[in-house]
């Protein structure tokens, strides 16, 4: 088949992100791959500071801010990144920002790749949770779930929710969080005693730090203290649902959805509660999770369904990475979160049959926003 030239200009593009970060030279490689022109690359201090602009016919992609320290000081107005406090602020002034760009790509007549007005539901997780609950996607029992839910202010309500049947093993989640920053995995034995698994350090002051180790603390006292201290941010609380295990290690799924269809996957394990590659969780054996499923009665495709019946629920936006989680025994699942940012995942190409095999998550979405046009009229990804 006999490609027809693109014209020399091809798309303008635009993406909003860290100039310095993984995921803004990802998605160059991706659009060089393509044979695309590279992106103009806007930071995210610009946007904050409102001196972003835009053109007529520009396309813009909306990406993290999260490796930027100065946006991420700008956002949450702290002085050490791996500070835990300031979620909530960060939140609300993301989505205004994100509002405002909208704002400003409109009305330069240039075009948004996904819908920021999705964000304010994707970066908390009691409405994220809600919406995915009222489209039927399973979900672990939350109490926090939905716009009605009742508010945590502290340790006491934690305690007061997680009397209920079902909940004694839970986890606490800063509502506005990521990559496991200020969770918890908080158990409550038959005597009432508590113990929690987190990656939140206390230091000096009371004030909380994200670490790279993950800890226990068995002191209820020093739970609370944690948990006070994080609630004024805004907290989720849901059931911590037992796990299918891999090698004795607790075991969960990354699944990328571009365009509505599941694109790539990647097992993540861990001995701890939190399977975050970034606390000592490792990549496991996607090939023997298939065949432990196939073995349960169960069928992979039907863990895909449900990822994508969960990106569903969030049609502006083109990819999302959703958080997968297999019960014991690898028969039945339930969506843990939906990532806006979730396709940072270095090295993965996609699923057999899933319509990205051999690229990467970046140029999976390249092809699905800038199919190549052939001579016959059909569309296809262009070879580098």
């Amino acid at each position: 088949m006999t490609v027809r030239p693109r014209p020399a200009a091809g798309p303008r593009i635009v993406v909003v992100g860290d100039p310095a970060g993984r995921r803004v030279a990802f998605f160059q490689d991706a659009l060089r791959a393509a044979g695309l022109p590279g992106a103009r690359v806007v930071s995210w201090p610009e946007v904050l500071r409102g001196r972003a602009r835009f053109t007529a016919g520009e396309t813009v992609r909306i990406d993290s801010p999260g490796e930027d320290p100065e946006a991420d000081r700008l956002l949450r107005d702290v002085d050490d990144p791996a500070r835990v406090e300031g979620s909530g602020l960060w939140y609300e002034r993301f989505t205004a920002a994100a509002a405002g760009l909208a704002a400003a790509v409109a009305e330069a007549g240039a075009a948004l790749v996904d819908d920021p007005g999705e964000l304010p539901v994707l970066f908390d997780k009691r409405l994220s949770h809600g919406r995915l609950r009222a489209a039927g996607v399973p979900v672990p029992d939350a109490p926090t779930s939905g716009p009605a839910a009742p508010v945590v202010r502290g340790w006491a309500d934690v305690r007061s929710l997680t009397a209920r049947p079902g909940l004694r093993r839970v986890f606490v989640k800063l509502a506005h969080g990521s990559s496991a920053s200020g969770v918890l995995a908080v158990e409550t034995n038959g005597a009432g005693r508590v113990q929690a698994t987190t990656s939140v350090e206390r230091g000096p002051g009371g004030r909380l730090f994200n670490s790279l180790r993950v800890r226990r603390y068995t002191s209820e006292r020093e739970v609370a203290a944690i948990v006070d201290a994080l609630a004024p941010d805004g907290l989720h609380v849901e059931r911590w649902l037992p796990k299918a295990t891999q090698g004795g290690r607790a075991a969960d799924l990354r699944v990328v959805v571009v365009g509505g269809r599941a694109t790539h996957a990647v097992l993540r394990t861990s001995r701890s509660p939190m399977t975050n590659l970034h606390l000592g969780g490792a990549r496991g054996d996607l090939a023997a999770a298939r065949a432990a499923i196939t073995a349960a009665g169960g069928r992979w495709e039907d863990a895909l369904d449900v990822c994508e019946r969960a990106a569903a629920a969030f049609p502006g936006t083109r990819c999302v990475g959703v958080d997968l989680l297999p019960a014991s025994g690898w028969r039945r699942f339930a969506v843990g979160e939906v990532n806006a940012f979730g396709d940072l995942l270095p090295g993965l190409t996609g699923l057999p049959g899933r319509g990205a095999e051999g690229l990467d998550t970046y140029a999976a979405q390249v092809a699905a926003e800038f199919p190549h046009p052939y001579e016959d009229g059909t569309t296809g990804t262009s070879t580098p």
